[in-house]
């Protein structure tokens, strides 16, 4: 009996990593063991394959799989699109995250889907100053936890619902007011051990430099399926952060790189009592 071609194909390398490829374009996005099951190989040598492929620029390697090429590029997605994706997730992120912020203090939070979570999550809060580029926060704010809400001015990206511009207020007059916060709250498109936080447009990333460049304390938001990649334009490096916080352990790299610098990570199975000071991983 004959051995079909693409069965022959699929047991030599080159051959199995060309359909690897095809395949993770076709799906978007995959994991290693279910590509070690598809093709009958073990997960060391997917993770070989993967390894190659995206040294050669054909596919992104994630935390636990990979991307493609075409799903990379779609991240900047609309806000209603995005509301939708890794909601138990950012879920998970927002109330560690709210966990952090204390009464009476003043807060800068950026635009996405996250950080709207974590508006939302207010409630137990009281005496809050909130200031935003995002224009969904406002709304979700609960009234019993704010004292004064500040919107960032500036153009608007209807994409992602929100304002593109300095991060600063002026007085009547004209001068420009020196503002600061206890802490900034910063979702990220993306999280990675040599890039560190980057975000896929350009002007969002500056206004982030800048909430993060007037905090007191800063802890970047992150789901786990933003490990291991890079945007386009980088927020800023991974020490400028006191915590990420994020929904399960970073992969080796990471956590290594985040311990070096000195940034504690805030997931949903760290203990309460780890989450008060900054530390290492």
């Amino acid at each position: 009996m004959s051995v079909d071609k693409d069965e022959r194909q699929r047991h030599l390398p080159a051959g199995r990593k060309a359909q690897l490829a095809a395949y993770v374009a076709d799906t978007g996005q995959v994991t290693v063991s279910e590509l070690a099951e598809r093709f009958g190989v073990s997960i060391d040598t997917v993770r070989r394959d993967l390894d190659q492929l995206s040294a050669d620029g054909v596919l992104v390697r994630t935390y636990g799989g990979a991307v493609s090429l075409s799903t990379v590029f779609r991240t900047d997605r609309a806000v209603d699109q995005r509301l939708t994706l890794q909601e138990q997730e950012k879920e998970k992120i927002a109330v560690l995250a709210a966990a952090l912020v204390q009464d009476s203090s003043t807060i800068m939070i950026n635009g996405g889907t996250t950080t709207l979570a974590v508006a939302r999550n207010l409630g137990q809060h009281r005496d809050l100053t909130v200031a935003t580029n995002n224009l969904l926060v406002p709304g979700a704010l609960p009234p019993t936890a704010i004292r004064d809400i500040y919107l960032f001015g500036g153009a608007v990206r209807t994409l992602t619902l929100a304002t593109i511009g300095p991060v600063s207020f002026r007085a009547s007059g004209g001068a420009e007011l020196d503002i600061s916060c206890d802490l900034a709250l910063i979702g990220v498109g993306a999280v990675a051990a040599d890039a560190g936080y980057t975000t896929s447009n350009l002007a969002e990333a500056a206004m982030m430099q800048e909430m993060i460049a007037r905090a007191g304390r800063v802890a970047i938001l992150a789901d786990s399926s933003k490990f291991g990649r890079r945007l386009f334009a980088q927020v800023s490096e991974l020490g400028s952060a006191d915590y990420l916080i994020t929904d399960t352990a970073p992969p080796a790299d990471l956590r290594d790189a985040l311990a070096a610098n000195d940034v504690k990570v805030i997931t949903p199975a760290a203990s309460p009592r780890q989450r008060g000071t900054r530390s290492a991983v």
